[in-house]
């Protein structure tokens, strides 16, 4: 009898030991793919990963217009005013600004798409400035261009970063400056982020091209597309090495969240062919949206390229929206 229990409490313990081995392996395992993925996408520097994404192809008149617009001319002889700001973490920040050619209290401030840079923006920037007459600034979002950072945070530090150059911009301006933000992509996910923000009263209105619901849905998003995976148990994990490693989680970074507590009016731009941030995201969005808000979706366009494909339409709308909510007298 003894033998036969004696028995027991081996196999009992082969199978505890074999079972914490398991255990032990997958928890490696898992961190090991966190900590792979939090380089792969967050940690500052190249991404090659991205390049042959079918989700990011473009048609060839959105492609030459990328490289080799007439807005990338007129970006760079622009006299920018290089402007640079200190973080709440102790970065320095770096962006460019461009006064209007006749005095105005219009102000656009605009917010670059994933792995891109502040002067990126003129895309949008040339519009505002030679059309609408408007004084335009532009920042590099930290870890890109000549901003500081070692990682990249997808809207929800840059909301805070986009705070503060707004305070610096209305002291530089004055106190009669009239603000609307423009991003594209990650830069429209930190504009929808600073709108649940303590924003002063002098942001007028929103404009978002192409923005997620939060980090973690796209990120969820994107390994059931990229890599065949389920969100669970890396993401969750990749979570707490990005709060570790950048801080902030992924959950929180909530563009979503942030949207049902804003009051500022908000335009909704995507594409209806987006399969990089899909459509649905932006649905969700400006239906959650706790604020006034419009919704436009141009067919067949692809992440990004509506300002390219429905160029006339996409300013005539941007242009109608912003004129409800900034005061067409420039108080001069």
């Amino acid at each position: 009898m003894n033998l036969i229990k004696g028995g027991t409490k081996m196999r009992k313990k082969r199978w505890m030991i074999a079972l914490v081995t398991v255990f032990s392996v997958l928890l490696i395992i898992d961190v090991v793919a966190s900590n792979y993925f939090y380089n792969l996408a967050i940690k500052r520097g190249p991404k090659d990963f991205l390049q042959g994404n079918a989700d990011l192809e473009v048609s060839a008149e959105t492609l030459d217009t990328f490289l080799e617009g007439d807005w990338i001319t007129w970006t760079n002889a622009q006299p920018f005013e290089e402007i640079e700001m200190k973080s709440f973490d102790d970065l320095t920040l770096h962006g460019y600004y461009l006064p209007a050619e006749e005095p105005t209290n219009k102000l656009a401030v605009f917010a670059h798409g994933y792995l891109g840079n502040a002067l990126d923006m003129g895309l949008f920037g040339e519009y505002y400035h030679e059309e609408l007459g408007y004084n335009i600034f532009t920042p590099n979002l930290r870890g890109h261009g000549k901003s500081e950072g070692d990682y990249y945070g997808f809207g929800w530090h840059d909301r805070l970063d986009l705070k503060d150059w707004i305070h610096l911009l209305i002291e530089k301006n004055g106190a009669d400056t009239e603000i609307v933000l423009h991003g594209l992509s990650m830069g429209a996910a930190t504009v929808l982020m600073a709108s649940g923000e303590d924003l002063p009263d002098n942001v007028k209105a929103i404009i978002a091209d192409s923005p997620y619901t939060s980090v973690y849905d796209l990120f969820a998003y994107q390994m059931e597309r990229m890599f065949h995976l389920p969100d669970k148990p890396i993401l969750p994990t990749t979570s707490v090495v990005t709060e570790l490693r950048a801080g902030y989680s992924l959950s929180e970074a909530s563009a979503l969240n942030q949207v049902q507590h804003t009051s500022l009016p908000i335009l909704y731009i995507t594409g209806g062919a987006d399969s990089f941030v899909p459509t649905e995201m932006t649905d969700e969005l400006f239906t959650q949206t706790n604020s006034e808000s419009e919704m436009y979706s141009f067919p067949g366009a692809n992440h990004g390229e509506s300002i390219v494909l429905y160029r006339d339409d996409y300013l005539e709308k941007v242009t109608s929206f912003i004129d409800k909510y900034v005061d067409e007298s420039d108080n001069f």
